[in-house]
């Protein structure tokens, strides 16, 4: 069923269906955890041993050229596929590394923004909240609380 999902996606997108492009996408759409080029290179060169990183950056290209996935730039050393394409922000826990999608119901709407130069069209937001995430506060006011019970 996946590869049919990955098919249906790719075709969607108007994209050639191709066995590494197929594969990209299936692990996208079966590892929705916002993965790294080099995540989903590590798992796809296990199953398939002449894939290589250019294809996955490659496919990786077109798939957000296309609209069927969304670069999300955590910051510089760090960079996300989302195959969750609309409207939506994410939460970063910077102790764990992991991002969360925020979801915002059907449309994400965000206050004007002043400044911008006259006659701008903005044609996409990007909004990442940053902080610890429940269990890394949970894990870090435990360890708090260990250190002035233990002092």
């Amino acid at each position: 069923m996946l590869s049919q999902s990955s098919y249906a996606a790719l075709v969607a997108h108007g994209i050639k269906p191709t066995v590494q492009r197929l594969a990209v996408m299936g692990y996208l759409l079966e590892h929705r955890c916002h993965p790294t080029a080099d995540e989903i290179y590590t798992a796809m060169s296990r199953v398939l041993p002449t894939f290589s990183k250019a294809t996955v950056y490659n496919t990786l290209s077109l798939l957000e050229e296309n609209g069927a996935v969304v670069r999300i730039l955590v910051d510089e050393r760090r960079t996300c596929y989302d195959v969750h394409t609309a409207p939506h922000a994410h939460f970063y826990c910077h102790q764990c590394g992991r991002l969360h999608d925020v979801q915002a119901g059907d449309t994400l709407s965000l206050p004007a923004v002043g400044g911008l130069p006259e006659g701008s069209r903005v044609e996409s937001v990007s909004l990442t909240y940053r902080g610890l995430c429940p269990e890394c506060l949970a894990r870090q006011q435990a360890d708090s609380h260990a250190t002035f019970a233990n002092p």
